[in-house]
């Protein structure tokens, strides 16, 4: 269980503060100080190597999680509404960066290979918007699952 649990907080921890370290610190900067091109061809450069975190984190996140429910609680019926809405939300957040990974992240980096900044820009600016989203229900996610079994 321990491990379980280590890996699974770990996890969440990488991909929501990846998450708040993009939108709320990375973002503003670089549309403060960057041209599109630059601006774009950075944030490309970002979601490269970010978006295999994710991957691993999601792959973590699932096995270690049903290792603990299945494990722990013996299955849904023994886990707790924390655990239940835990499971929901972050699986809405997956399906949430599936849908970055194979539309907007896919088309920005078409458009950048192109030098296509303002349809780079407008794939930018969707993926931030599901960030921004995917944060939100990251934090909420968190907290109920920290905090959920107290209420």
């Amino acid at each position: 269980m321990a491990i379980a649990l280590t890996l699974h907080l770990l996890a969440a921890l990488i991909w929501v503060g990846g998450m708040f370290f993009a939108w709320l610190i990375l973002r503003p900067v670089a549309a403060t100080l960057l041209e599109p091109p630059t601006r774009l061809t950075l944030w490309l450069g970002v979601f490269r190597r970010f978006f295999p975190w994710v991957w691993g984190t999601i792959l973590i996140l699932l096995v270690s999680g049903f290792w603990m429910l299945f494990g722990v609680f013996g299955g849904m019926a023994g886990a707790g509404w924390h655990v239940h809405l835990m499971l929901v939300t972050g699986l809405v957040m997956m399906a949430i960066f599936l849908h970055i990974w194979f539309a907007p992240y896919s088309r920005l980096g078409r458009a950048v290979g192109k030098e296509d900044w303002a349809a780079g820009a407008k794939q930018l600016g969707q993926i931030r918007q599901l960030i921004g989203l995917n944060l939100i229900l990251g934090l909420v996610t968190v907290a109920v699952a920290s905090g959920g079994r107290f209420l």
